[in-house]
C-alpha cells in the first residue's frame, strides 16, 4: 500500500483526470486522451509536458502512414505519486466523514 501523500502537481482536476486515465491503461494515444478529457490539442500537450517534466509521464512520438502519432504512459514514479495522492484524498474524505458535528449548526 502506497503511503498517503497529497500531490499538488497531480491535484488540479485536468491533471488528476489525465493521470487517472493513464493509470487505467498501459499506453494511451493522444487522440484518445484528448477526446476522453475534452481538451484541445494545446491544453493536452501542456498537461503532458508538465507531467513529463516531473517524471510522471513518458511520451512516445512515432510515425504511422505518414502521420505523427503521440502516445503516453505513466512512469513508476507517476503511478506511485497517483496512488499516494488517491490515498491522501481518501484520508481527507474519511476524516471529514468521521469529524464530530459539535459546533456545526444546521
Amino acid at each position: 500500500m502506497m503511503p498517503a501523500k497529497f500531490d499538488e502537481l497531480i491535484h488540479p482536476s485536468t491533471r488528476l483526470s489525465l493521470v487517472a486515465t493513464l493509470a487505467a491503461v498501459d499506453w494511451a494515444e493522444f487522440t484518445f486522451l484528448k477526446d476522453r478529457l475534452a481538451l484541445s490539442d494545446s491544453a493536452l500537450s501542456k498537461q503532458l509536458t508538465t507531467l513529463e517534466e516531473a517524471g510522471y509521464v513518458v511520451t512516445e512520438r512515432r510515425s504511422s502512414g505518414g502521420r505523427r502519432k503521440v502516445r503516453a504512459r505513466l512512469t513508476s514514479t507517476g503511478r506511485d505519486a497517483f496512488d499516494g495522492h488517491v490515498a491522501a484524498l481518501r484520508e481527507i474524505v474519511a476524516g471529514g466523514i468521521a469529524a464530530p458535528t459539535a459546533g456545526h449548526s444546521s
